[in-house]
């Protein structure tokens, strides 16, 4: 995981609002399939969306913690039932700002 500046999370919040979620947390919740889902996702994106399904702002909360944890991503917004995850690529197609 990588920490990001603030002009670095402003950037990537910009680069994430036209995006459409592409994975979404079900009844079932955060599940195995769920995060090999999440993490080909993120190998394929850099930066994605994230629909969780529970109402409680706790447990979305946790769900990106895990998955970023997980993952080695980085979370860079939680806004509503939306989660943004950021994981940079090996060859990063996302520049980040200084």
């Amino acid at each position: 995981m990588i920490t990001l500046t603030p002009a670095q999370r402003q950037y990537l919040k910009g680069l994430a609002h036209p995006l459409s979620p592409v994975v979404i947390i079900g009844e079932k919740g955060l599940t195995e399939a769920v995060i090999k889902e999440i993490d080909r996702a993120l190998a394929a994106h850099e930066l994605i969306k994230i629909k969780a399904g529970s109402d409680e702002k706790e447990t979305r909360a946790r769900w990106q913690a895990e998955i970023c944890s997980t993952l080695d991503a980085t979370p860079v917004q939680l806004i509503g039932k939306i989660l943004v995850i950021y994981k940079q690529a090996k060859k990063p197609a996302i520049q980040l700002p200084r």
